[in-house]
């Protein structure tokens, strides 16, 4: 059985996964999906894992590099309304795990809760913020999170409560398929302090970083206590290039692929720059971005 019968209305063939990352390279999936509801994705989860297929999620796409060749398998994309709802409550935030974290930040400033503010100007969905941890010097997501619902990859829905939850740098015990939601307990504070704070943390953050319509993702994990952009920048690494992508002149833990660029492009780079930083400085980094 194909596993497109009977989900035609939302699994595509061969879906060019370019569009939807950030880099814009890369080939197609073999099967891609955008679920309406939990009960579809968790039939469609259920077939996959039966068919002995690979399943993997998509987020906001600013973590990957499609290998040139596609991927095998399925790739689900949650941007259906029951993945990305936001609701408030006291002291609260509840947003689906397809939710753009930004929208979820803003939710939280706007009814004057703190917390997820020093997350602004980082990409991506919860469910992806959730699963690497996301933070900043100010802290990271996983400090405020009491609860998520996740979907193994057989297909079971199951809410782990905090006690059950590990974040540390960059990483954190929700490994399952998908994170279909997550609950937030943040701290009362006068909204307008808090637009204030973000706005001012934005501009910092958006100064040092490649302009708004390069393709560009960072790249390498911070190794403890020190800056993985100036490890590189140290290295003399800033502007080296391998075909279009070129590591970028504004923060060197970003690479910018530019027009006519491959993904073999960028993976080489990667390694070349991973490679230097060691024989130079001694040091090996590790990739904070996803080679599918």
């Amino acid at each position: 059985m194909s596993l497109a019968k009977g989900f035609e209305h939302f699994v595509k063939p061969a879906e060019p996964l370019a569009p939807h990352t950030w880099f814009h390279l890369g080939g197609p999936a073999e099967y891609f999906a955008e679920p309406p509801t939990v009960d579809a994705l968790q039939e469609l989860v259920r077939r996959a894992s039966d068919e002995g297929l690979t399943v993997r999620l998509l987020g906001g796409g600013s973590n990957i590099v499609v290998r040139d060749e596609g991927v095998a398998g399925l790739v689900v994309h949650l941007t259906a309304e029951p993945f990305t709802e936001i609701s408030v409550g006291d002291r609260t935030l509840t947003a689906g795990g397809g939710a753009k974290l930004g929208h979820a930040i803003s939710s939280s400033i706007r009814e004057g809760l703190a917390g997820l503010e020093t997350l602004v100007g980082i990409p991506g969905t919860v469910g992806g913020a959730l699963h690497g941890n996301a933070g900043s010097r100010g802290g990271d997501i996983g400090q405020w999170t009491c609860q998520a619902t996740v979907m193994t990859r057989t297909g079971e829905i199951v809410t782990r409560p905090r006690e059950e939850l590990v974040f540390a740098y960059r990483e954190s015990s929700l490994d399952e398929l998908a994170i279909l939601s997550a609950k937030f307990e943040l701290e009362q504070e006068d909204p307008e302090e808090l637009t204030k704070r973000m706005q001012k943390q934005w501009i910092v953050k958006k100064a040092s970083q490649p302009l708004g319509h390069q393709n560009a993702g960072c790249i390498f994990k911070n190794p403890r206590g020190m800056s993985a952009g100036m490890l590189i920048e140290q290295a003399g690494l800033k502007n080296t290039r391998v075909g279009g992508a070129e590591v970028s002149d504004r923060h060197a833990n970003f690479i910018v692929a530019e027009e006519g660029a491959s993904s073999r492009d960028v993976i080489q780079l990667i390694e070349m720059v991973r490679e230097r930083v060691q024989e130079r400085l001694g040091i090996a980094l590790e990739t904070e971005i996803e080679i599918w």
